[in-house]
């Protein structure tokens, strides 16, 4: 799954590039490549609630939506998905395929004619880089019961950790193509897509050639946890580039770091404002748009997208749904508004490194103060009366297990406030929980609020913790309890272990049952649907016997343009409205 809203919502399971991940910041804009002045045709502009972070999403601190918005268009893809989340084969970028099923072995070539935006040619030496993101190969870490590394090395940092593992690359094809066997079966086999960064760039960046690096990685030995090696040194800074070099607050400087191998590239960010968009000119297939310029407009508040839309400043919306906002797009001539589920849920969970919550019996009693029905609908019923309060960790209404899941995980006695409960809980103490929210999301606002009255009641004292900045401190820890939402790809399963395995970089809230953790990684290995589904269901009930948090509801997803842009149409996953951007002409 994936996250986001004012907007800020982290991506569980973001389509990345180790996985179909599991659960996706005042100056002058920098002069703009050669490409944009060839390119010709018409300007869309889109506006979005959340200013980009980084250009690499699929970091802890990176994984948010405008994160993997840009990925999807800038960055190569095996594959995309459609409307009804099935996987696409994407052969602009090359073909992969499965070679045996005992063992997995699974074979990805490269187009001869597929490059990056600065003309070099892709090759397998960016296929292994990719690789090398996604598996944990090399690590020897050790870690505690809270996730903190003991001992040895961890390399690259993933948000959806790294739920497989492979034996190392096989290159051939005249370097363009990579073979791995994995170690054992794995369910998402057909969502790994190994390929982001290009490394000819990365290889520049730390100082070493190109062959030196795909070298390091192809000759290092599998990392050993009870007898760790030496860091190696080349592939070390690799991974600290990569886990921390692409994030940024304004267009780096290094056009390195903004080499594109998707339909566009970046050519611009003013901050604060917006980020521009203009053609690979080296693109090439059924993916290459059909416009001259994107420009990615950042409007927080959802009234300001309306009146943005109203004025012919931005072609397209994708604001906060809400029924006044429903109500402003369809008094707007012209508009075309689109509306449906989005694969999204807000909820809110406990941390537990946080001494609060270190006792079963606080957590247990705050969960027993929040007011689900109230905050559902003062939010949600009014777009959507026929809504309720979501009562599932892993599924969402209307998917496979949901409905069976509910009726056996112990959700149901969370249905209802019951203050006196948690008063006799608490057995007169009262305990202090600083909540970390996004305070520029008015939603998020009043589910804040609508806590802390209701928890004040038991004896809670609800200290606010929001920040504009939350989705940075998130992975901080200093907060008793976060309130956000996850967005899922809509496909995939990587966002089991994402969430629940203990030490996971996208665990953000150090969940440490261990059951629940040897779970969701056993469900990345079961190719039985009906097994797969039971383990699901399993965790499920897990997380409301030990009071991981409470979901609250699915998101609803709202879209509308002004018309002249053609081929928006809705989409409920990860990648939004841009979910198929290469069909849109003005």
């Amino acid at each position: 799954m994936k996250i986001t809203r004012k907007r800020l919502r982290p991506i569980v399971g973001a389509v990345a590039v180790a996985v179909a991940a599991g659960l996706v910041l005042a100056g002058c804009t920098t002069s703009t490549p050669s490409s944009e002045a060839s390119s010709s045709g018409k300007t869309i502009t889109v506006a979005q609630v959340n200013e980009a972070t980084s250009f690499n999403y699929n970091t802890p601190q990176g994984n948010l939506d405008t994160n993997g918005y840009i990925w999807q268009m800038t960055q190569p893809q095996f594959f995309t998905l459609n409307q009804k989340y099935e996987v696409v084969p994407n052969t602009d970028l090359g073909t992969y395929k499965k070679l045996s099923s005992d063992p997995l072995k699974v074979e990805y070539t490269l187009n001869k004619n597929a490059k990056w935006s600065d003309g070099v040619s892709m090759t397998a030496d960016d296929l292994v880089l990719g690789w090398a993101q996604g598996v944990c190969y090399y690590d020897s870490a050790k870690f505690d019961a809270k996730g903190d590394v003991t001992s040895g090395t961890q390399y690259f940092v993933t948000a959806a950790g790294c739920p497989y593992a492979t034996d190392l690359p096989k290159v051939s094809n005249g370097n363009r193509t990579i073979t791995f066997t994995y170690d054992q079966p794995y369910v998402d086999w057909n969502l790994v897509n190994p390929i982001q960064f290009p490394a000819h760039a990365v290889a520049k960046e730390i100082g070493v050639s190109t062959k030196a690096l795909t070298n390091a990685f192809l000759t290092t030995p599998k990392g050993d946890p009870s007898n760790p090696a030496a860091p190696n040194a080349t592939i070390e800074k690799a991974a600290k580039l990569i886990n921390t070099g692409y994030d940024a607050t304004a267009l780096p400087k290094d056009k390195n770091l903004l080499i594109s191998g998707g339909p566009l590239q970046v050519s611009a960010w003013t901050p604060k404002q917006s980020m521009t968009f203009v053609p690979n000119k080296y693109y090439t297939g059924s993916h290459k748009v059909k416009f001259g310029k994107l420009i990615m407009r950042f409007i927080g508040d959802a009234n300001a997208q309306v009146t943005a839309l109203q004025n012919g400043e931005v072609d397209a919306i994708q604001p906060q749904a809400s029924a006044d906002t429903v109500k402003a797009l369809k008094a707007v001539t012209g508009a075309k508004v689109l509306q449906g589920d989005q694969a999204a849920y807000d909820h809110l969970d406990l941390n537990f490194k946080s001494s609060v919550f270190s006792d079963p019996t606080v957590r247990q009693a705050f969960l027993l103060t929040i007011p689900r029905e109230d905050i559902l609908k003062a939010i949600i019923t009014p777009i959507n009366p026929k809504a309720k309060v979501l009562d599932s960790q892993i599924f969402l209404p209307g998917q496979e297990g949901y409905t069976d899941s509910v009726k056996a995980n112990g959700s149901s006695a969370f249905d209802k406030v019951d203050i006196d409960k948690a008063k006799q809980l608490l057995a007169g103490k009262t305990p202090t929980v600083k909540i970390l929210y996004n305070t520029e999301n008015p939603n998020r606002v009043d589910s804040f609020q609508a806590i802390q009255a209701s928890a004040a009641k038991a004896g809670f004292k609800v200290v606010d913790g929001g920040s504009p900045q939350w989705s940075s401190l998130l992975a901080g820890g200093d907060y008793d309890a976060s309130l956000f939402g996850w967005i899922n790809p809509g496909a995939g399963n990587a966002q089991i272990p994402q969430l629940f395995q203990i030490g996971n970089p996208g665990n953000y809230n150090n969940f440490n049952d261990q059951q629940a953790s040897d779970l969701a990684v056993k469900s990345q290995i079961t190719l039985d649907p009906s097994k797969l589904l039971d383990i699901k269901k399993q965790i499920d009930a897990i997380t409301f016997k030990e009071g991981y948090g409470l979901p609250l509801f699915q998101l609803p997803g709202l879209f509308a343009s002004n018309g002249k842009v053609k081929n928006i149409e809705y989409f409920g996953g990860q990648n939004g409205i841009f979910w198929n951007f290469w069909e849109w002409t003005k």
